[in-house]
This record gives structure tokens, C-alpha cells and sequence, in this order.
């Protein structure tokens, strides 16, 4: 099947500390391109800004709640639509989009400043800065942690100012799932980890790792590891883009659109290698 007629859907999965109202504008973006967009949120978190103000009046049932539980709903989601989509996943989503394609989803998935899967040892500082708040304390495994103006402007939205940020992080922060930061963060310590990915699968569809130069929780030595591994251990088709200066708000800030344009674009027709920079 030719790949740049065979996807007419593109689901899109938020990373943490968001929902899928962080989408808001990707959706009429593709919309606009006569795609149907399909944003699922993890279990219990809403779609809309009736969704962020639940979890944060109510954050009980991010408590606990896992990688493992997320990817199932997931699979459900994407296994009952009645075509194979795009995937596009940022940060914490773009580790889903992997595990995704490894398990036989999708026709091409994008990771947009994603999280390492198993196997993945880059550890910058800067992202060991802005995950330290939650990481620290143990009894954060099994809570749901908020995020703080300040820790949001750091981690997220570092290349805008303390008053721009204030606005994103107003209307889209919800707290985080402790359990899962802990998974994903300590998986190269667990066997079995709930992240385990299979680098050498050759069957899995087309993957692109996407960084932002300026990113501080997901810095681009995480994307470059994570593609170079793949692009050694898989003839599926692996490439990698770098939008230098970009934060990991890269999906909200000024020139969203050539990230998000580049991205579907890449997955309609697929191309293997590093692909330059912007």
C-alpha cells in the first residue's frame, strides 16, 4: 500500500504534566489538511478545558496510574480505528508512539522530544534539573505531583518569558503520575521495565525523532541516542530532525506550524537519516 494515500488519521499523544487540550491547535492545523484527528487522553484525564480542571480539582486518578495501563488504553484506542494512522507523540507521548510501532500500530510514528525508551542512557543535566522535583522523594511513586510556575518555565517553556510562560502553564498544566515519571526514569534499573522496546525490530513502521536544540527536560542527546540506536539495530526505516533553538514547548511556541508541518509530511512519505537541521 502506498504510503502517502494510506493514512488519513493522525492520532496525537500528550507527554505529562499535559492533557490533550495541548493539541488544541495541531488538530485544526491538520483538520485544516483534510486529516481526522484523534487526541486520547491517558485514563481519567478528559479531553478539553473541562478535562484539565477536573484533574486538578480531583488528581486522584493520575494516582498510580502507569505506563503500562496508558499503553493499553492507547492500543485500544488506535486497534479501533478502521485504518492504520500517524502517530505523533511529544515527550512522554513520543515514548508511547515507540512502543506503539514496536507492538505493530500505525503506518509511521513521529517522537517529538520524547522520552527514552529502555535502553536509552543519556541523562543531561538539564533533564536530571527538571525531573529532580518529583524524582527525590520516593513517597512521589505513588502520588500525583503538581508542577510549579517556576519548575514549568525551566522544563517546558524556557525560551519564553516568565509572563508568557504563566499563560501556558495556566491553561494547560495538570500535576503528573509519580508511578509513571518513576517507570520511565528508572527503567535501565528495572528488568522488565514497563519501557522495554525492541530495537531490532524490522517489522515496526517508520520512525522519526524530532529535538529541540534548546530543550531542557528531553535534550537532543536523548533523540540523537535513541535514533542511532535504532537506525544500528533495525532495517526499518529510522531518520532524525533537529529544530535548533526550539524548547519543549515546541508543539505551542512561535513556528509550531514548520515543526508540525515537517512532521506529517515526514510520515506520509518516509525517509531514512539524519535530515539536517533548522
Amino acid at each position: 500500500m502506498d504510503r502517502e494515500t494510506a493514512a488519513d488519521t493522525v492520532v496525537l499523544i500528550h507527554g505529562l504534566w499535559m492533557t490533550p487540550l495541548s493539541w488544541e491547535h495541531w488538530v485544526t492545523h491538520y483538520e485544516q489538511r483534510g486529516l481526522r484527528v484523534v487526541t486520547p487522553g491517558y485514563p481519567g484525564i478528559e479531553p478539553g478545558e473541562a478535562g484539565v480542571e477536573a484533574i486538578r480539582a480531583d488528581s486522584s486518578p493520575l494516582v498510580k496510574l502507569g505506563v503500562r495501563e496508558i499503553f493499553d488504553h492507547l492500543s485500544e484506542v488506535v486497534g479501533a480505528l478502521d485504518s492504520k494512522p500517524v502517530i505523533i507523540g511529544h515527550s512522554f507521548g513520543g515514548a508511547f508512539v515507540q512502543l506503539l510501532l514496536d507492538a505493530g500500530f500505525g503506518t509511521a510514528g513521529v517522537s517529538i522530544d520524547g522520552a527514552g525508551v529502555k535502553g536509552v542512557k543519556a541523562l543531561p543535566l538539564t533533564e536530571i534539573k527538571a525531573t529532580l522535583p518529583v524524582l527525590k522523594n520516593p513517597a512521589n511513586r505513588d502520588r500525583a505531583v503538581p508542577i510549579t510556575e517556576k519548575e514549568f518555565h525551566y522544563a517546558f517553556t524556557n525560551n519564553l518569558s516568565v509572563e508568557e510562560s504563566k499563560v501556558v502553564f495556566d491553561r494547560y498544566t495538570i500535576p503528573v503520575s509519580g508511578r509513571m515519571l518513576f517507570q520511565g526514569g528508572f527503567a535501565n534499573f528495572t528488568p522488565n521495565a514497563v519501557t522495554t522496546y525492541n530495537f531490532a525490530n524490522d517489522d515496526r513502521a517508520p520512525l522519526l525523532f524530532i529535538a529541540g536544540g534548546n530543550d531542557h527536560i528531553l535534550p537532543p542527546a536523548v533523540q540523537r541516542e535513541n535514533y542511532k540506536k535504532n537506525a544500528k539495530h533495525s532495517e526499518a526505516i529510522t531518520a532524525f530532525r533537529l529544530f535548533e533553538g526550539r524548547s519543549h514547548y515546541t508543539c505551542g511556541e512561535a513556528g509550531w506550524e514548520g515543526v508540525a508541518d515537517f512532521a506529517l509530511d515526514w510520515a506520509l512519505a518516509p525517509t531514512p537519516g539524519e535530515l539536517g537541521k533548522s
